[in-house]
């Protein structure tokens, strides 16, 4: 069970190709390079008449120089598999998008790529690539100066880099890790809801990893902050690219024992033990509370179908022997 915005192959994404300035200039410059545009981070797609299927929308180079947009500020995604065209993606802000010619007819529709991820109307390799376009990008819109003596940044590595003009400090993408739990004593699980989420949603905890931790640690560091529960068994079972803007979900099974809840009033609005019968409600629409957990585009519904179905995951032994970043299960 791969969850959506995983990474996407389709694209070759050629880093070893890189550092190579020639090559990144030829492939931007031919004829079957293509572009995929970013509005403020939005990216410009396809749809048929019903709106019920999408696309990336590629533009051509030529479509590009036709826009008076720069192809030399492009960022490399990668090769095309068969043909070896370049890819790459262009992130514009919304007030030069404005002076664009035939701007409502050439750069429409323009969607949320969360919006996308929920509809389910895209192609999952295509919904992962244009994750990864957008999660570069917005890290570019944060990096221009440098962090360590405040002097301006140029884009390096076709857009995998960028390099300080002044005291030569190099600046890579960022990621930000975070853990993503449902916690279970076997036969229930925790479920909550933060102040933010629709109505009637909840959902699995989640925190960010912190300096000196290991997923583990963090794990059992947030479930006892968020919910006071003691946990004794920490499994793996998937990760999750989320370019909201640039994080790395890391989703375990957490194991506690079943006693009342200790809910951080400042994370959590409201936070309960429900049965499978409860979930497999949520699941299908169908709770009498009317209660429903994230859709198929978040790494929390993995962990939650996966629990309900009781997929093999993978064992503390397993990990200790260092399969934890390779272990294909996903649920208990």
């Amino acid at each position: 069970m791969k969850p959506t915005l995983s990474a996407s192959t389709l694209l070759d994404r050629l880093s070893h190709r890189r550092r190579d300035t020639a090559f990144l200039d030829e492939a931007r410059a031919a004829d079957d390079a293509r572009f995929l545009l970013l509005v403020d981070l939005k990216p410009v797609i396809r749809s048929n008449e019903a709106r019920d299927q999408a696309a990336i929308r590629w533009f051509s180079g030529a479509e590009i120089d036709s826009l008076d947009l720069p192809r030399n500020g492009a960022l490399f995604l990668g090769a095309d598999r068969q043909t070896g065209a370049g890819h790459f993606a262009l992130a514009i802000a919304e007030h030069r998008a404005k002076r664009v010619p035939r701007v409502a007819e050439v750069l429409c529709p323009l969607v949320d790529l969360r919006t996308l991820a929920m509809q389910g109307i895209m192609p999952p390799d295509e919904v992962a690539l244009v994750g990864q376009a957008r999660s570069l990008a917005a890290w570019h819109d944060t990096a221009r100066c440098c962090g360590k003596c405040g002097g301006a940044t140029a884009i390096k590595d076709g857009g995998w880099k960028r390099a300080c003009w002044a005291c030569g400090q190099e600046w890579f993408p960022r990621i930000d890790p975070v853990v993503i739990m449902l916690v279970t004593d076997g036969e229930r699980c925790v479920l909550a809801r933060e102040p933010r989420y629709a109505e009637k949603m909840y959902s699995t905890i989640a925190g960010y990893i912190e300096p000196g931790e290991d997923v583990e640690h963090a794990v059992r560091r947030e479930t006892q902050e968020e919910v006071g529960l003691d946990v004794n068994d920490v499994r793996f079972v998937a990760t999750q690219p989320w370019p909201f803007p640039h994080s790395l979900m890391i989703g375990c099974i957490a194991f506690a024992r079943r006693v009342p809840l200790v809910l951080d009033p400042q994370e959590l609005v409201d936070g309960r033990w429900f049965s499978r019968d409860e979930v497999s409600q949520m699941l299908a629409g169908t709770h009498p509370e009317g209660i429903w957990v994230p859709g198929a585009q978040a790494i929390a519904h993995t962990l939650i179908q996966s629990w309900l179905e009781k997929l093999p995951i993978a064992t503390p032994d397993e990990n200790a022997a260092g399969l934890l970043t390779t272990h294909q299960g996903n649920g208990r």
